[in-house]
């Protein structure tokens, strides 16, 4: 009789979604479950991946103490912006993609019991990109940390301003870095924590105006793309630019955490930034400094440069009394 040999089907190279992910950095292929574990991590080489909005809160902040504030804000179509459909139907379906109902979830929280004021973007809705809607969430997550003076975190992935709601959506940069200000001049702490990728419109304003501002690793951070920023400058870019790594050799990031370690280090900063007594701020007032300068290093660089020179001293009026030098040399031969 002739012997049956077992058949074996071919090795698959796709795998289902819903079961595996592929490393983008070392290829390897990961159990969904597993990654889930490991803070979506990956064991092998690292390798940091994005996070919902939701599972970033779950991670940083004390069980059950998340409090949703915000949560009816919907972007509008203000400019019936269109280009490969509808703006109202991308938003609809980024909200059915996400459960969201824009890139930002905002809220007051805890942080090892501290009290935080929490505003954390999704990188998943339309790229994290910041519209009306973001730009109001941010604002109102400073403004909350201002009356109940308490620290304000911010977790930024984003690619920038939302194109779809034009000069509306850029209005942001100014009405976020204001209400900030307000923040640091009544001397209540802001961390800002910069995950991947966090670029545009939101690196340009309030993500990296914090107190401390810390970063994922291998986040890339930057305004304009690799691409742009080679081509403006007309030279090679040096290796890993735009990298959290880089971002921090150069002193623009204070430090790099590792996800695992981000709730922990979170912890400590907090124990240390504590807002400003009253009493201090109420003595500054009396001192006369201004309570609020929307650009206050930009306007005390301005008040250098342009101060008014000193008008040189007016030269003195001879009297008309006293005769000059000249005339009584000049009569005196004639006695």
């Amino acid at each position: 009789m002739p012997i049956k040999l077992p058949s074996f089907r071919p090795r698959r190279d796709a795998y289902p979604p819903d079961l595996w992910t592929k490393c983008p950095s070392c290829g390897e292929m990961l159990f969904n479950k597993q990654l889930d574990k490991a803070t979506r991590v990956c064991p092998s080489c690292g390798h940091h991946f994005r996070l919902s909005a939701q599972a970033r809160l779950d991670l940083l902040l004390d069980h059950g103490s998340f409090e949703e504030l915000d949560a009816g804000l919907q972007s509008v179509d203000p400019l019936g912006f269109v280009d490969q459909k509808p703006y109202p139907d991308r938003v609809i379906a980024a909200q059915t993609a996400t459960g969201l109902r824009d890139a930002a979830v905002r809220g007051i929280g805890a942080i090892d019991g501290h009290p935080v004021s929490v505003c954390v973007m999704d990188f998943g809705f339309m790229g994290g990109s910041m519209g009306a809607v973001v730009g109001e969430k941010v604002t109102r997550a400073a403004e909350d940390a201002l009356a109940r003076r308490i620290p304000l975190l911010i977790v930024s992935a984003s690619g920038g301003a939302r194109m779809q709601e034009g000069t509306l959506a850029l209005m942001q940069l100014a009405k976020t870095v204001g209400a900030l200000e307000r923040l640091r001049m009544a001397g209540v702490p802001y961390v800002s924590l910069l995950s991947d990728p966090t670029t545009g419109g939101v690196f340009a304003s309030y993500a990296v105006l914090g107190d401390v501002n810390l970063a994922e690793p291998n986040a890339l951070i930057g305004f304009a793309g690799a691409r742009v920023a080679a081509g403006t400058i007309g030279a090679e870019l040096p290796p890993g630019f735009q990298r959290a790594e880089f971002l921090f050799d150069h002193g623009f990031v204070d430090r790099v955490v590792h996800r695992s370690e981000l709730r922990a280090e979170l912890a400590l900063l907090l124990r240390y930034l504590q807002p400003r007594a009253l009493a201090t701020e109420a003595a500054s007032s009396s001192l006369g400094l201004s309570s609020f300068r929307p650009l206050g290093i930009l306007s005390s660089l301005a008040d250098r440069v342009l101060a008014p020179a000193e008008e040189p001293a007016p030269a003195p009026v001879p009297s008309p009394s006293a005769p000059s030098a000249a005339s009584s040399n000049a009569e005196a031969p004639r006695g």
